[in-house]
C-alpha cells in the first residue's frame, strides 16, 4: 500500500510576497506584482516590465553568512527552504536526525551566471573566468548549494521539463515518498530573472506588446510578461509527520504527467495529452471530477491558453461548469519552471481559507468558454480539493491534486 503524503510547510518568495496569506489576499484583491525591472540594465528590452521581487536580500533571512557561493537563483531556493523548514518545526537541531531531501524544478537554472561565466572566458580571457561561478553553472547548483547550506543529507534532485518543472518536482517527490524511498522531501520550484531569459523570451515573440495587458484565458492572447520566484512545501509520509505531532496543512493525494510530442502543434493532440494528464491524477487519488473543487492553471496570456482550457474542460467534462478557476500568472508574470510550486503554496492557502482568488483583469470570457465560472472575481470552493494543472512549449503536461484533510 502506498504511503500518504502530508504537506507540513510552505516557503515562497514572488513579486508580491514572502508570506502565503498575504500573497493569497493579494491574489484575491486582484494586486499585481508587475513593474518596471529594476533588477538589471534594460537597454534593448522593448518593455522592460516583468514580476521582480524588488528589493530581494536573502540576509535578512538567512543571516549575516559568507553567500559569496550563492548566486541568485540559490538564494531563492535557500530562502524559501528555510521559510518552509521553519514553517514546518523543522529547525537546525530537529533535522540533524533525519535524512530531509530536495527536489527542485527549474527551467533556466542560473541562467544568468552561466552566461557571465561565459562573456568573461571568451571576452577577457580563460583566466578571468571565476571557478566559484563555474560551480554554479550546472542546473543542479542551486539545488546542491541549497542542501549544502541546511545540511539536507537526503535525495538531491533537479526536474527540468520548461514550465511544468515546478510541478513535476512535486509530482516526482509525491512518488518518493508513497514509495517509502523516502520520508521527508522539500519540493517545488524556482526561477530567477535576469536579461538573458527576459530577452530570449522577447526574441521568441512570446512577451506582450507595449499596448497588451497579459491577461490568462482574455479575449486577446498576445503573450505575458517575464516573472522570478521560489515556491516549496515540505513533504511528509504522513505516519511520520503523526508521530511527530506535526501540523497538516493539506494532503497529495495524487498526480498524473503526460507528454504531446507535437508540442502544442496539434490540437487533438494537446487535448489527449491533458486528459491523460487530469484522468491519472484523480486514478491516484481514488477520486472522479464530482470531487474536484476548484482549478488552479498556468494560463499566462500567451496562445496555449486556449489548449489548456479545452483539455481541462475533455478531462472533467461538466464538472468544468461549476468550478472555480485561478491563473496566478495574471498578477505574479510567466515564472517558468517557478510556476509549479508557486500554485502549489498558494493553493495550500485556498484550501485554508476556502476561497479561490480570481484571474486579474479577467472580465469578459469569449462565447462558449469552458469555465463560466472563471473571472476577476475570488469564489469559495466547492469541495475539499484542488486540481493544479501545469502545460508547456515543450509538450509536457502535469497535474496534482492536493486535499484539505481533518486536520488543517
Amino acid at each position: 500500500m502506498k504511503g500518504r503524503v502530508a504537506v507540513t510547510g510552505r516557503g515562497l518568495l514572488c513579486a508580491l510576497g514572502d508570506d502565503a496569506a498575504v500573497v493569497h489576499q493579494a491574489l484575491a484583491e486582484g494586486k499585481s506584482g508587475l513593474r518596471k525591472v529594476e533588477l538589471f540594465e534594460t537597454v534593448g528590452l522593448a518593455r522592460p516590465v516583468g514580476g521582480e521581487i524588488v528589493g530581494f536580500d536573502a540576509k535578512s533571512y538567512l543571516g549575516k553568512k559568507n553567500m559569496r557561493p550563492l548566486d541568485r537563483t540559490a538564494r531563492l531556493v535557500t530562502t524559501a527552504a528555510h521559510l518552509a523548514l521553519e514553517d514546518s518545526g523543522w529547525n537546525t537541531e530537529a533535522r540533524s536526525g533525519h535524512e530531509i531531501g530536495l527536489v527542485l524544478g527549474t527551467m533556466y537554472g542560473s541562467v544568468r551566471t552561466i552566461a557571465e561565466f561565459d562573456r568573461h572566458a571568451i571576452v577577457e580571457g580563460p583566466s578571468y573566468a571565476s571557478p566559484l561561478d563555474f560551480a554554479n553553472t550546472v542546473i543542479n547548483a542551486a539545488a546542491g548549494q541549497t542542501a549544502i547550506w541546511h545540511g539536507l543529507r537526503g535525495i538531491n534532485s533537479t526536474i527540468a521539463t520548461g514550465q511544468t518543472s515546478g510541478l513535476r518536482a512535486i509530482a516526482y517527490a509525491t512518488g518518493l515518498i508513497e514509495s517509502g524511498r523516502s520520508d521527508l522531501l522539500l519540493s517545488g520550484g524556482a526561477e530567477e530573472l535576469c536579461f538573458q531569459s527576459f530577452i530570449s523570451l522577447e526574441r521568441a515573440g512570446r512577451l506582450a506588446g507595449a499596448d497588451v495587458e497579459p491577461v490568462p484565458f482574455g479575449m486577446d492572447r498576445g503573450g505575458f510578461l517575464p516573472g522570478e520566484g521560489a515556491g516549496l512545501l515540505m513533504l511528509e509520509n504522513a505516519e511520520l509527520a503523526a508521530r511527530r505531532g506535526a501540523r497538516v496543512l493539506a494532503e497529495i493525494l495524487g498526480c498524473g504527467v503526460s507528454f504531446d510530442p507535437h508540442r502544442g502543434q496539434n490540437e487533438e493532440q494537446s487535448v489527449r495529452a491533458s486528459v491523460c494528464a487530469v484522468r491519472a491524477a484523480l486514478s491516484a487519488a481514488g477520486i472522479g471530477p464530482d470531487a474536484i473543487g476548484a482549478i488552479s492553471t498556468s494560463a499566462s496570456g500567451g496562445p496555449l491558453d486556449e489548449l489548456e482550457a479545452k483539455g481541462l474542460a475533455e478531462a472533467l467534462g461538466e464538472r468544468a461548469r461549476v468550478l472555480p478557476v485561478t491563473a496566478i500568472k495574471a498578477s505574479l508574470g510567466e515564472t517558468l519552471g517557478a510556476d509549479g510550486g508557486l500554485q502549489a503554496v498558494i493553493a495550500v492557502e485556498t484550501l485554508r481559507k476556502g476561497e479561490q482568488p480570481g484571474i486579474r483583469g479577467l472580465h469578459d470570457l469569449r462565447s462558449g468558454f469552458p469555465f463560466p465560472l472563471a473571472g476577476s472575481k475570488p469564489r469559495p470552493l466547492v469541495s475539499p480539493n484542488l486540481l493544479l494543472y501545469s502545460m508547456g512549449w515543450d509538450g509536457q503536461h502535469c497535474a496534482v491534486v492536493v486535499s484539505r484533510t481533518t486536520e488543517s
